[in-house]
């Protein structure tokens, strides 16, 4: 079979350009072959271009705007989600407009087209009590259940992204008086964060319960499913809400449907409570931007205000109106 000038290009997009050349993330890569998965089965099975016969030629502006349109409509994609695939196709035309010029104007094209706005999505977290009640409702009685409370534990306790915890290695944990533990995150930067003396022991019990003390095991996955295998993004949310399911019944505050990003935001919501300054947050969640950060701080804004809004307003006195006052107004007109 005749190789297509795309799927040369694609192939070596992501095998060669992304991790060899520009040192991009898995994460990231994932995530572009995630969205070009997609663009080839819009290609095939709304636009009748059979996936060997996919051209660059076939790709113009119009098609780009179109899948995106079927993105949102027909897949009911988030404006977000619409944005990132966006993102990744015109990521692959800047590749393609140097490494064959003649698509430039056509990659200028595809470059061209606008991000759509979208409003700021509400942050979602638990309190202080729900965090402890979904942690407590954990089986510990069980093996299963005590790895259970050690991932759901580091998982709140770190910030962590999903995707972070579950490329953690033992060699990452650190335990003791002052426990922390790395984390590789987007782009492949590196933060060590601080974790709670609890979070630290619990961590200490698993590791040596589950024998990943010993010199071997330091480069293995900290944690891993029953069949022995890296847990995926869906394993971990499962676990997560197998547990806030029970915890719903004596706090209906956790919701069933709940995702491992709320306590991410969680972690972030009790800093910001804390008294916990916006750049260390930063550094602790790992993000690029401290403008990432600052929702927090207006959510706790706009969570105080509700507060005060409940409680007893004991501002009674009335203000008369300047209009009344005639001394007043005499007086100003007065002034020459």
């Amino acid at each position: 079979m005749k190789t297509t000038d795309f799927a040369y290009y694609l192939s070596s997009y992501l095998t060669d350009y992304l991790p060899l050349q520009r040192n991009t993330s898995r994460n990231t890569i994932r995530s572009y072959r995630d969205c070009f998965k997609l663009f080839i089965k819009y290609l095939s099975e709304e636009k009748g271009i059979s996936i060997e016969k996919i051209s660059l030629k076939y790709i113009e502006r119009n098609t780009v705007t179109s899948f995106l349109l079927w993105l949102e409509q027909e897949r009911e994609c988030s404006i977000s989600t619409r944005n990132q695939r966006l993102a990744a196709i015109e990521s692959f035309f800047k590749y393609i407009a140097a490494e064959k010029p003649e698509y430039l104007f056509q990659a200028q094209q595809i470059g061209s087209i606008r991000i759509k706005k979208s409003s700021k999505p509400v942050i979602e977290y638990l309190s202080v009590d729900a965090t402890k009640t979904l942690l407590s409702v954990i089986n510990t009685a069980l093996k299963q259940g005590r790895r259970d409370l050690a991932m759901m534990s580091l998982l709140y306790d770190s910030g962590a992204r999903v995707q972070e915890l579950i490329d953690l290695k033992v060699q990452d944990i650190h335990t003791g008086i002052a426990p922390t533990v790395d984390i590789t995150g987007k782009g492949n930067k590196f933060r060590t964060v601080p974790i709670t003396k609890a979070t630290g022991d619990i961590l200490d019990k698993y590791i040596h319960e589950f024998n990943l003390n010993k010199p071997e095991n330091q480069c293995k996955q900290l944690f891993k499913n029953k069949f022995n295998h890296s847990f995926t993004r869906e394993g971990v949310t499962y676990t997560l809400q197998k547990y806030a399911t029970i915890a719903h019944e004596e706090d209906t505050s956790i919701p069933r449907n709940i995702s491992p990003h709320i306590l991410r935001h969680t972690k972030a919501m009790h800093l910001i409570q804390a008294g916990v300054d916006l750049v260390s947050i930063r550094d602790f969640l790992g993000h690029v931007d401290i403008s990432t950060t600052d929702i927090y701080a207006k959510t706790n804004v706009e969570e105080k205000r509700k507060a005060l809004e409940k409680a007893e307003n004991l501002v009674t006195v009335e203000m008369k109106s300047w209009e009344e006052d005639h001394d007043l107004m005499e007086f100003l007109n007065s002034i020459r």
